[in-house]
């Protein structure tokens, strides 16, 4: 991919929408190998309104999430009848968590495919802030029919 992705080809490629939908641009996609995504966190997200009032940071599983969105658009970006799949968490692990994220912090993600057979994968995923990890998973997922 030469060019980065907007959001509206992404809503063309994940089913999610607001306010789940946690990658707001795709910089770079190598098909089958790998893709780099950007979520730019803001304090008008709902999320914040309870986590954690007066300190606002944003929870860990909506990093692995936006990783896991992010793996999605790997798996899901070239197949021709993509609107009739869907992909589901199959497992997490090895996820750390190792500094908060916060309102104004724009998070990469970067999400390597480790193994990919028929409907099952596994990739490995980091969100980052500013080249720093804040976040880290070993995703596996399943793709089933809609």
């Amino acid at each position: 991919m030469s060019e980065p992705r907007d959001i509206r080809w992404i809503m063309s490629v994940l089913p999610h929408r607001y306010p789940i939908l946690l990658v707001d641009r795709v910089l770079e996609l190598e098909p089958g190998k790998r893709i780099v995504a950007i979520k730019n966190v803001t304090v008008n997200e709902p999320v914040f309104n309870g986590h954690f009032p007066g300190h606002p940071v944003m929870p860990g599983v909506l990093l692995v999430e936006g990783m896991a969105q992010a793996a999605g658009i790997l798996l899901m970006h070239d197949l021709e009848d993509r609107e009739s799949k869907l992909i589901y968490f199959a497992g997490i692990d090895r996820a750390r968590f190792r500094r908060p994220v916060v309102p104004g912090d724009q998070v990469t993600y970067e999400v390597e495919l480790l193994r990919h057979r028929s409907s099952f994968a596994k990739l490995e995923g980091r969100a980052l802030v500013d080249g720093k990890v804040c976040a880290e998973a070993v995703c596996s997922s399943s793709m089933v029919d809609r």
